[in-house]
């Protein structure tokens, strides 16, 4: 079994990762978690939970469709909430890993009220170039145990949609490019969290 590593965050802390699809969110997210053994919820995974189908069940409807209209995505995204507002009603000082788009302003502000004077929330904005998107993609489409449907198609249809991280102050976001060792991003993560004193 793997040794978890001693935690770096000194409080009550909500990481959220969050970006455009294939940016490598889920990928940094899941390994963070798995470092500290922390409760982590993956959008995707609770959306098909609640459609009540598989992780790994492929869903290619167009965008806005299927599982994907805006009510169904309003109900993944406050199921994520209250998943993570069970554990800190359970331990204060818990660090809950949340992993979704968040790619609207408004989304990003219902998360901090949720959660505001209760723990620190921090934002991991991930981010990549087009063509370490595009090949992430081919290699997804390939993968039979892959849970995001993500698409080129819905990458675009995303692009046009996510608003600029403006709403959050520069101390509640962490900037990062994916396309660098995941050491180095889990390492990087760890270092603005402590100089933030979280």
């Amino acid at each position: 079994m793997q040794q978890q590593s001693k935690k770096v965050w000194s409080s009550g802390l909500l990481l959220v990762f969050f970006g455009m699809i294939a940016t490598g969110k889920s990928y940094l997210a899941s390994a963070w978690a798995q470092q500290y053994g922390l409760p982590y919820y993956n959008s995707d995974r609770v959306r098909k939970e609640l459609a009540g189908i598989t992780p790994q069940t492929s869903q290619q409807a167009g965008v806005d469709q299927g599982i994907y209209t805006p009510a169904f995505s309003r109900r993944t995204y406050d199921a994520l909430l209250d998943r993570a507002d069970t554990h800190f009603r359970e331990d204060a000082q818990a660090c809950v890993v949340l992993d979704g788009s968040y790619q609207s302003a408004r989304e990003r502000e219902l998360l901090r009220d949720r959660f505001s004077g209760r723990v620190d929330v921090l934002f991991v904005h991930c981010t990549c170039s087009e063509d370490v998107v595009k090949e992430r993609l081919k290699q997804r489409a390939m993968d039979s145990h892959a849970v995001s449907d993500g698409r080129w198609e819905i990458y675009l249809a995303q692009r046009k949609r996510f608003q600029p991280v403006t709403d959050l102050e520069q101390e509640q976001v962490i900037e990062l490019d994916t396309n660098a060792p995941l050491q180095q991003l889990l390492m990087q993560v760890g270092q603005h969290i402590q100089e933030r004193g979280l």
